[in-house]
């Protein structure tokens, strides 16, 4: 039964509230019950009373029974009271049901989804138009409208040109340069636009200088090339782009040159300057970086689902939380990985142990509490003396007592030690000075300016001064706590850059499955020198139907790869979507990502090089372990969470099967046929 059902039913076993008394004899004609607005729409920020009545088959009004509203999904995007009142925190479409409760009888239930869209157009903004052009020339420029909250818009752009006589624009946004002079392209959404201009020169292109002419290389490796438009006698025509294509095959090419091809084999890769075309050869190779895998060690957990698995810095002990329930986290001797034992566990008053980290010296850790008895939740700090054995010391819960998810300690020598924790009743982050771990104060809060309806924060990972933080409905917004960048410190944390990207278009097949309401939002992130990895967490709103186990449902989510080699202004440049399971949380050591992908196990991933296009079609992919066990908690299915990385081997934490320790082996040297 998915979270959904289960809200439901549980708020189906409540009576209705003194004062709602239900007529003694009920309407022996059928009822139906009548919810308005309709088809209500909203944007975020926007606040809406959901009305509704009880009429009998002939229209007429039934008065006397209680109606209430109930959240069937959606819950991260909105907030619906029992009242009816909705409150739109990010777009998305909400269903609601609407339940009629009547005495003795099932209570009757309206289904009605509220959809959340993008507020007006404020700004547009146009892809790459080349600044200088040749008659001749034609480019198609892309172009998106953005509301107010940074959402995209589906806006049908008007296209026009100053002069037409030198520049025309079609409909969809092919630009074409026909005669010497400067004009403005201009592309609007209402009553908001964004401009370029262009020149067109007044030249020939004899010639195109195209190098490399000939290149080798792996799929998936970034080939650049550059491009001189020369005039008859020899000269280059300065500031010219040409339009770059390739064939056959697939791949990717962007207007900078640069081309990755996915599958091995003969590629030609062409530049043109309105009718003068170059051409050159590029030779693929396969990337072939599989290799074979060995599970090293188990240890199966079934008491609990198993939560978070970290590693003491001293290598032989680690610590393993728990779940579902859970309320304990276990220390692991890992000295042996082919026989990882339990030396301790330290109950708490939690249900789940969701995240725990030591601090860089290995004296204290601190692990995270949700689903408390009393609702306090917060985090525990616990000494390291003997790290078989933690000992609590303190907790924090001034603020957090809603719960939190997860946390990371970070140490800079400015500044002392302090951990980023995520509140998961306000969707702020807080810092915590714990220098002294038996007071920990606090530094900061920060957050993002969206409604708190709509505003959650999944996960954190600080580097380099600089915090990451997945925040679900706003996408990657990074903060300066320490680098220099904008001046910020753990103390006075300072907006860096945020890239959003539109959740419900990139998975409108998950909506499509199992209908609206599904979970899905930016879940975790890692910085790897100029990338940042980014992995969504995705689940269907449903089972699928008369399925059941392993067959009822998986995870989705995609993984991003972000350059942030200008911090200010990251950029999307390459992307894996799972053909089954999805992307939980990550590791990056050396060339490999690790990667625990939910119901399709354990992974690793090649990214050496340059990063650009779809790393599945490119067959980075290295191994793949499914991690079932028959005597799991649940038996045979996979559910990994992630994977912490040391000396060559990854110890793997699945919900549903405990600990896995996998060591990649070396490559086997490819026979060469006599």
């Amino acid at each position: 039964m998915t979270l959904t059902s289960l809200l439901l039913a549980a708020a189906l076993q409540l009576a209705p509230p003194p004062g709602d008394v239900p007529p003694t004899a009920l309407p022996s004609t059928e009822l139906r019950i009548v919810v308005t607005p309709v088809e209500p729409v909203m944007h975020p920020g926007d606040s809406l009373q959901l009305q509704a009545r009880l009429e009998d088959e002939s229209g007429a009004p039934v008065t006397g029974l209680p109606i209430r509203f109930f959240m069937a999904g959606g819950h991260f995007e909105a907030e619906v009271r029992e009242d009816g009142m909705v409150f739109a925190g990010a777009t998305a479409t909400v269903p609601v049901s609407v339940v009629a409760f009547r005495q003795g009888e099932p209570p009757l239930i309206q289904q009605v989804e509220v959809r959340i869209v993008p507020g007006p157009a404020t700004r547009v903004e146009l892809g790459a138009v080349p600044g200088r052009m040749v008659a001749g020339q034609s480019f198609r420029v892309s172009a998106r409208s953005f509301s107010r909250d940074d959402d995209v818009r589906d806006d049908l752009m008007d296209w026009s040109s100053s002069n037409s006589a030198v520049i025309q624009v079609s409909s969809r946004g092919v630009v074409t340069a026909v005669g010497p002079g400067t004009a403005t392209v201009q592309a609007s959404a209402g009553s908001v636009n964004a401009t370029r201009e262009v020149e067109v020169v007044e030249a020939r292109v004899a010639r195109i200088e195209l190098t490399p002419g000939e290149v080798s290389a792996r799929q998936g490796d970034v080939v650049p090339f550059s491009a001189r438009a020369l005039d008859e006698d020899g000269r280059e025509i300065p500031g010219l782009q040409p339009v770059w294509t390739f064939f056959p095959g697939q791949g990717l090419m962007d207007q900078e040159g640069r081309f990755v091809g996915y599958d091995p084999g003969e590629y030609t890769v062409m530049a043109s300057f309105g009718s003068a075309t170059a051409q050159a050869a590029v030779d693929l190779e396969a990337r072939d970086v599989r290799r074979p895998v060995e599970v090293v060690g188990r240890l199966p957990r079934t008491l609990f689902t198993t939560e978070e698995v970290w590693l003491h810095p001293n290598g032989v002990n680690a610590y393993l939380g728990t779940g579902s329930g859970g309320d304990r986290f276990y220390a692991l001797d890992i000295s042996d990985p082919t026989n990882p034992i339990v030396t301790d566990s330290v109950v708490a008053n939690t249900r789940r142990v969701n995240d725990l980290m030591t601090t860089p010296d290995g004296r204290y850790m601190v692990f995270t509490r949700e689903g408390a008895a009393d609702r306090r939740n917060g985090l525990v700090i616990a000494q390291l003396y003997d790290p078989a054995h933690p000992v609590p010391i303190a907790e924090f819960t001034d603020g957090v007592t809603a719960g939190v998810h997860s946390s990371f300690i970070y140490h800079q020598e400015e500044y002392g030690t302090h951990v980023y924790l995520t509140n998961n009743g306000t969707g702020a982050i807080h810092i915590l000075d714990i220098s002294d771990p038996y007071n920990p104060v606090e530094a900061a809060q920060w957050r993002t300016p969206r409604p708190e309806a709509g505003r959650t924060l999944h996960d954190v990972d600080v580097q380099d001064g600089l915090a990451y933080l997945s925040y679900w409905n706003d996408g990657l917004v990074i903060l300066d706590v320490g680098n220099g960048a904008k001046g910020g410190s753990p103390s006075n944390p300072q907006f860096v850059s945020q890239v959003k990207y539109d959740l419900n278009e990139e998975y409108r097949d998950v909506e499509a499955r199992s209908g609206p309401g599904f979970i899905r939002g930016t879940h975790t992130a890692w910085r790897h020198e100029n990338y940042v990895f980014v992995g969504d967490e995705v689940f269907p709103a449903e089972d699928v139907l008369g399925a059941k186990d392993a067959s009822a449902s998986r995870a989705f989510g995609n993984l991003h790869v972000f350059d942030v080699s200008d911090l200010e202004n990251p950029r999307k440049v390459a992307w894996w979507k799972p053909d089954h399971g999805g992307v939980h949380n990550v590791w990056v050591a050396g060339d490999t990502l690790y990667m625990g992908a939910y119901n399709a196990g354990f992974r690793t991933f090649d990214i050496s090089g340059e990063l650009m296009g779809d790393l599945g079609a490119q067959e980075r992919e290295m191994v793949h372990v499914h991690t079932g066990d028959m005597d799991g908690y649940v038996a045979n299915s996979p559910m990994t969470w992630g994977v912490v990385v040391r000396d060559g081997l990854a110890y793997v934490n699945d919900m549903y099967n405990g600990l896995w320790i996998i060591r990649m082996l070396p490559r086997e040297p490819r026979r060469l046929v006599p």
